[in-house]
């Protein structure tokens, strides 16, 4: 099992993320996490945007590389899920990739 401590901002685990309901992202697929680590480090949950090859390019979506594949950050479907959901550490989504996440983050959420 993961322990929270090991759960940092930036990395990428494979997330088994259904059940799903809708147009929700289903199946287990690669995930950056969001959420801070100060949370991460007390909470058993943690926030994360799903990573996809298939996606056009949209406002909430940012462009990456993982694993020497292109593909998008997919903001507009960020969820917190628990710990039991993370299957395994894959990496780190580059840094360049998570401050246009972040940055896409707080533009969101801004009043």
């Amino acid at each position: 099992m993961v322990k929270g401590t090991d759960v940092l901002r930036g990395q990428v685990y494979l997330v088994a993320l259904n059940p799903t309901r809708g147009r929700e992202i289903q199946k287990t697929r690669p995930c950056v996490v969001v959420s801070p680590d100060e949370l991460n480090a007390h909470i058993q949950t943690y926030i994360v945007a799903p990573l996809t090859t298939g996606s056009r390019s949209y406002p909430f979506r940012v462009s990456c590389r993982f694993q020497g594949k292109a593909g998008h950050v997919v903001l507009d479907q960020i969820r917190t899920v628990d710990r039991g959901r993370l299957v395994k550490k894959l990496g780190r989504l580059s840094p360049q990739a998570l401050r246009n996440s972040l940055s896409v983050l707080a533009e969101m959420f801004a009043p």
